[in-house]
């Protein structure tokens, strides 16, 4: 996806006859941070790229041993900048548990109480998510309709309940299945008319190894199984509901129909097959104000990506070097400009290389659940995820109208025009990019984001993706405009503050 390139331009009007403008004077910068943002160097960049994105590293996958590599080369940079470890123990490396499990066919059923039982494997599909051995158990609700008119849906429909979807099976279950889970179900049943063949193929995948995180209670809120509507048409049809009718109404509207006397127990539970760890690397500058060190910011980039893959060209190495070794460079260079001040910000600056992004966000997830200073003391996540390529005088920056760190960034932009560089909001808002990396991580839990992207392009996710075709030189001028945001709102008397409107739709209950 390349979307057209932007140029920064300002146009004058003139009148009779023509006048000099006049060029804006450059801001005059302290010594000691003109030299700390002048050692962010595109040389440096593509170095750095170079290292994190070599064939070496075997393409960071989470886990493997070319990700644990990466992760010390950026201790080391942490340790050599004099910053302070965030990790576990004293160290920069904060590891956190995923497990390689297998469903557990034997006892995975959907069993009606005083019913039938239907097996995982055989009459029901899984598709995400685990529970207790006693698996859960409540009434069932049963949502018919269309996906686009989801007003209807609310926590008092469906919390605590296993939800059954009525759904053809076409673009619009998807996001039925994602509008129920909003409302906390105890599960998500879709009752669909997949056809035998298709049927087949799915249960063939069930025994399938996958790799989670065991701490996360993401598995345990994101229950969601098939089964086909002559499975369970007349048990439906024994309390009163018509399936064939509800397959064959308008989808105009979205309908709930509640059945209390109707109950489920789902069964989901995992085999462990196999127990590990991955790495994320927190190095820590601390702020030079009394009373303010004791908030901090975030920069943070992910240091993985997928591994050794399908060959291409004859390269099966996803080097990922815009995605996301661009970033991750970006985060070491900017530790190593903050640790060259003489005077330290106000706020104290977090620096984070996290992993387990391209498998769900799994590392900042951690971070986030387990900080290793309180998550309200975070006041800002500044988030770099593919700074290397595209465009050269524009960045695209996600989640500016969220929160006023939007005209934080237009402010600081203004003041340096001399990086010839525009930040633009979202070209891609149907993409979800939004929750897509790991800024949304920190989003979740009331910390205010800003998410710089250059977007996607042929390379991504491909062999393809090689250091040679990073504009280094570019990079550096999004890297410097990191640095000068960050330095702003380290040392700003407020934090951050979200938009009340933004802030009822994206953060979480506490």
């Amino acid at each position: 996806m390349n979307p057209i390139p932007l140029c920064a331009a300002l146009s004058f009007l003139v009148s009779g006859l023509a006048q000099a403008q006049q060029p804006q004077p450059e801001m005059v910068l302290p010594t000691s941070v003109s030299n700390a943002v002048n050692s962010i160097t595109s040389s440096d960049i593509e170095r750095r790229i170079g290292i994190i994105a070599h064939d070496s590293m075997r393409g960071r996958d989470t886990p493997s041993p070319g990700l644990e590599a990466t992760a010390r080369y950026v201790a080391d940079q942490f340790r050599t900048f004099g910053l302070a470890p965030g990790g576990d123990g004293g160290t920069f490396v904060q590891r956190y548990p995923i497990q390689r499990v297998r469903l557990d066919l034997a006892a995975a059923r959907l069993a009606v109480d005083g019913g039938p039982t239907w097996r995982v494997g055989t009459d029901a599909i899984r598709h995400f998510g685990t529970t207790p051995p006693e698996g859960v158990s409540g009434a069932v609700a049963v949502v018919s309709g269309s996906a686009d008119a989801t007003e209807a849906l609310s926590r008092e429909s469906l919390a605590g309940r296993i939800v059954l979807i009525v759904t053809p099976l076409d673009q619009t279950t998807n996001r039925m299945a994602v509008a129920a889970l909003r409302h906390d179900p105890l599960a998500v049943v879709l009752v669909t008319p997949r056809p035998q063949a298709r049927w087949q193929q799915l249960l063939g995948s069930q025994d399938r190894e996958r790799v989670v995180t065991g701490w996360s209670r993401r598995d345990e809120t994101s229950r969601v199984v098939e089964t086909r509507d002559s499975t369970v048409a007349g048990v439906l049809r024994a309390h009163g509901y018509e399936l064939a009718a509800a397959m064959r109404r308008s989808a105009e509207s979205v309908t709930v129909t509640a059945l209390p006397d109707l109950r489920m127990t789902l069964v989901l539970t995992n085999e462990v097959v196999n127990e590990f760890t991955a790495p994320n690397v927190v190095g820590i500058l601390e702020g030079s104000d009394a009373a303010l060190k004791d908030e901090y910011l975030v920069y943070s980039a992910h240091m993985d990506h997928v591994g050794v893959g399908r060959a291409a060209g004859g390269d099966s190495i996803y080097n990922g070097a815009d995605d996301d070794a661009s970033g991750t460079a970006g985060v070491i260079e900017l530790a190593e400009a903050f640790s060259k001040l003489e005077v330290q910000p106000k706020r104290s600056v977090i620096f984070l290389t996290v992993s387990g992004e391209e498998k769900g966000l799994w590392g900042s997830e951690y971070f986030a659940e387990r900080p290793p200073v309180p998550i309200e003391r975070v006041v800002a996540n500044l988030n770099a995820d593919m700074i290397g390529r595209n465009w050269r005088d524009t960045i695209v920056v996600i989640g500016k109208q969220h929160s006023d760190l939007g005209a934080t960034l237009e402010r600081v932009t203004a003041n340096h025009p001399e990086l010839d560089m525009t930040a633009i909001d979202d070209l891609w808002p149907n993409e979800n990019f939004y929750r897509r990396s790991d800024h949304f991580n920190f989003a979740r839990k009331g910390v205010p984001i800003l998410f710089f992207f250059n977007g996607t392009h042929e390379d991504y996710h491909r062999p393809s993706d090689e250091v040679g075709k990073i504009d280094a030189e570019k990079e550096s001028r999004i890297v410097k405009l990191l640095f000068y945001l960050g330095l702003e709102v380290a040392n700003a008397p407020e934090r951050p503050a979200w938009n009340p409107e933004s802030y009822e739709e994206i953060v979480e209950p506490r």
